[in-house]
């Protein structure tokens, strides 16, 4: 396909004759000109190194595939577009929780858009069932490496290192593939391929994690502390799992006793599962996509992901949106096919489509405002340190450091409106430092970090911090049920159909509130564990210590007029588990202070308005569900 297109460009250009130099390029994509409704349609067994349900079986991870029949006919080759995903029977993927269709053991319905939409345009669409899940053999470890290797098994065997076989038992070869892949996936989908990723598997040229977990004890614990937002491992396990009562009881119980909720410790179990001290073996791109207001996998998943990438030169791209935990097919649909498009036809066809020329990252400023950057964070970015003083509120600033002293006590039921409201208010359990209202707008991107010098009347107790916008705004409500978005009674079409697949979606519109105030960032540690998180040591009643920690990453900007705050508190029943010690801290605030990542104030690239529906919804509880 790709020859025939080139080919079709060059006859293009010498009947046009040569373009004038201003011209702009001319970039390569590819069509739909195979059939949907023809595809192949199949399913393979691959074989996995493990054999972690015990029965003396090496397990079998269940691949069902949809590819274009005419390629095959002449013996040509297409890439793999690869979605590993525990949720196929379980749960479903997306907003409308779509699960695998058979008939006679075949799939005739796909979930998502990816088959209807890539399959015409030369691309085969492979939907695995992670080991343990749907019918594959195995048990699921959570992350682990009976997971992670299973996936990776498949493109092994899409490179000729690795068999399978059919329903039957018969050897099956993919002779009709490339041997490129690109994994793609929402959540656990797209954890499972920054793990695969971490492997450095020969064949993977592309990963698109969205939302997705780089490091498993960064989604179930927050330094030294349990988060409650989570399903525990073990439960995590039972939700997915397809295997007979007793099967994987073994594996159930290596899950209970290796993530330690007693400690919130970080051991052996949570290295095997951490997918970021590997980032020196990625050898394919990658594209982040995440909501900087996902507060079930928060944002430390990216962050820290994007950092270790950056720093091994990983060709990457990243979209940060307004939203919590949801895809980008559901807050910028028309813009991320297309960028979806091109990416895959770039990293699997080897066509010139342009994407890597582009801006690597796109951030929502605002409900369906988005602005571009050449890098991220942004060129220029800077850590400005800002110094804290007494008072009610307190001051936050870029003066020099001065004494003072300030006494926060546990106040475990309060909520974090509570918390973070009423800012000029002296409220127990809980201090607030803000700058002066801004003379210009002030552009925060990276990682901040928080350093308190503190003493406890407690042997530990959990330290709190939230970066807050105060000034009133219309902003897109994560907290309200959709996380950001509001699934509407319309539909829009994404490829051909069939009488079992009809490739059409609701439309979503974003939901936004106006308020006085927002949350930008937050961030938690364990007092016990401010030198380890895999050794805690207590504190000492009357002994001063120096905490650092980070908070969320973020990239937003404050408009002038608006206060930056920062909020100190003790225990988060909302966030952080255990609730309260019933600790009372005191903050040497003269060797305290918060270093946030300064942006420059004129923002890098062009700023897209998109058209869209906009829903205004009051403030209310977020449903966090894993998916």
């Amino acid at each position: 396909m790709r020859r025939l297109f080139v080919v079709g460009l060059a006859l293009v250009a010498a009947l046009a004759g040569a373009p004038p130099v201003h011209a702009a390029p001319r970039f390569a994509q590819s069509d739909p000109i195979y059939s949907y409704s023809a595809a192949i349609r199949e399913a393979v067994w691959v074989d996995t190194p493990l054999d972690n349900d015990g029965n003396g079986v090496p397990d079998k991870v269940a691949v069902d595939i949809v590819r274009p029949s005419e390629p095959a006919q002449t013996g040509g080759r297409v890439p793999v577009i690869m979605d590993a995903s525990p949720y196929y029977q379980c749960c479903g993927r997306g907003n409308e929780s779509e699960t695998k269709v058979y008939a006679n053991g075949v799939v005739t319905k796909f979930p998502l858009y990816y088959d209807n939409y890539f399959v015409p345009r030369g691309y085969a669409f492979l939907a695995v069932d992670l080991a343990g899940t749907s019918r594959s053999t195995g048990c699921e470890d959570v992350g682990g490496p009976e997971e992670v290797l299973g996936a990776k098994a498949v493109i092994d065997w899409l490179n000729g290192t690795a068999t399978a076989h059919d329903a039957a038992g018969a050897t099956v070869v993919a002779s009709w593939a490339t041997g490129k892949v690109g994994m793609i996936g929402k959540s656990w989908d797209g954890s499972v391929a920054n793990g695969v990723a971490a492997t450095g598997v020969k064949g993977l040229a592309t990963i698109v994690p969205i939302s997705a977990i780089s490091s498993w004890y960064d989604y179930e614990r927050i330094n030294g502390a349990v988060n409650p937002r989570t399903s525990s491992m073990t439960g995590l396990h039972g939700l997915v799992t397809s295997r007979p009562s007793g099967t994987c009881a073994a594996v159930t119980n290596a899950l209970s006793s290796g993530s330690d909720a007693a400690t919130a410790n970080y051991n052996s179990f949570w290295d095997a599962r951490n997918y970021v001290a590997k980032a020196n073996q990625v050898k394919a791109s990658v594209f982040v996509v995440h909501g900087m207001n996902d507060l079930n996998v928060q944002g430390v998943n990216y962050g820290q992901w994007w950092d270790a990438l950056a720093a091994n030169n990983v060709p990457r791209k990243i979209w940060l949106s307004q939203e919590g935990h949801v895809d980008p097919f559901d807050f910028r649909r028309q813009a991320w096919v297309d960028t979806l498009h091109r990416w895959f036809d770039y990293w699997l066809l080897g066509l010139d489509s342009g994407v890597m020329s582009e801006p690597m990252a796109s951030v929502e400023r605002g409900a369906d405002v988005w602005a571009d950057s050449t890098t991220w964070p942004p060129a220029g970015t800077v850590d400005n340190v800002y110094s804290l003083a007494a008072g009610t509120p307190g001051t936050l600033s870029l003066a020099a450091p001065v004494a003072g002293t300030s006494t926060i006590s546990d106040s475990p039921n309060a909520s974090e409106s509570t918390t973070v409201g009423s800012p000029t208010q002296n409220k127990n359990g809980r201090k607030v430092y803000w700058t002066a209202p801004l003379a210009a707008p002030l552009h925060l991107a990276g990682t901040p970090t928080v350093t308190l010098r503190v003493r406890s009347t407690k042997a530990t107790t959990i330290l709190s911090a939230r970066l807050v916008d105060y000034g009133t705004a219309t902003r897109v409500n994560y907290r309200a049920s959709g996380e950001g978005i509001t699934t509407l009674a319309s539909e829009s079409c994404w490829g051909p159909a069939t009488a079992a697949d009809d490739a059409c979606y609701k439309n979503t519109a974003k939901t936004v509130a106006t308020a006085d105030l927002a949350v930008l960032s937050r961030g938690w540690i364990d007092g016990a564990h401010r030198d380890s998180l895999s050794s805690p040591t207590n504190m000492a009643a009357g002994t001063w210590y120096t905490v650092t920690w980070k908070l969320r990453p973020l990239d937003q900007v404050l408009p002038a007029g608006h206060r930056l705050g920062l909020v100190l508190s003790l225990s988060d029943q909302e966030f952080v588990s255990p609730k309260s010690t019933g600790a009372t801290v005191d903050v040497d605030l003269a060797r305290s202070l918060l270093r946030l990542p300064t942006a420059p104030n004129a923002l890098e690239g062009r700023v897209a308005l998109e058209p869209s529906v906009t829903v205004e919804a009051p403030d209310g509880p977020s449903v966090v569900g894993f998916r």
